[in-house]
C-alpha cells in the first residue's frame, strides 16, 4: 500500500520511526514533509499535503504527526473526500478503518511514545473497511453531510 505521511515540528521525531516501519513492512512512503525541524511551520499545511494526496490517487492512506493529533485531524477533515481519526491505541486504529473507512491516522507525538505508535500504525494500515451493510449505510451518510457542505 502507498502511504503519505507528514509532520509538523512536533511530530517530527516520530516521523522517521514510523516510515522506516512502513518500508519494513513492505509500503511504499510518500514522505510530504517536515524534512527538517522547524518550530515555525504549521500542521494545517501538512494535512493538507496528505489530504490532497489521498484525494489526488497519490496514496491510499495517509499518516499526520503532530503534537497531540488533534490539530492535524481537523485541519485534514476539512478536505473532500478525507475522513481522519485521531487514534493513540490499537482498537481504535484499526476499529476506525473498518467501520468508518478512516483514510488518514492522525497520531500526537506528545502524547504517544515509539513503541506505542508503531503498534497504532501497524493496527491501522492492517485494517481493512468491513463493507458490511450498517457500516457502509453509515458511511453514505457521512459522504451526504460532506456533499451537502
Amino acid at each position: 500500500m502507498k502511504i503519505a505521511i507528514a509532520s509538523d515540528h512536533a511530530g517530527y521525531p516520530l516521523k522517521e520511526p514510523i516510515m522506516e516501519l512502513l518500508q519494513s513492512i513492505g509500503h511504499e512512503v510518500l514522505d510530504l514533509g517536515a524534512h527538517q525541524v522547524d518550530p515555525d511551520d504549521d500542521y494545517p499545511d501538512y494535512a493538507r499535503y496528505v489530504g490532497q494526496a489521498i484525494q489526488h490517487e497519490q496514496a491510499e492512506r495517509g499518516i499526520l504527526i503532530c503534537g497531540s493529533g488533534i490539530g492535524a485531524c481537523v485541519a485534514a477533515n476539512k478536505l473532500k473526500g478525507v475522513r481522519a481519526g485521531v487514534c493513540h491505541d490499537t482498537y481504535t486504529a484499526h476499529q476506525s478503518v473498518e467501520h468508518d473507512d478512516v483514510n488518514i491516522l492522525c497520531v500526537g507525538a506528545r502524547i504517544v511514545g515509539i513503541c506505542l505508535a508503531e503498534e497504532v500504525v501497524r493496527s491501522f494500515v492492517g485494517a481493512a473497511f468491513s463493507g458490511e451493510p450498517r457500516h457502509a449505510r453509515r458511511l453514505e451518510k457521512i459522504n451526504a453531510i460532506e456533499a451537502a457542505g
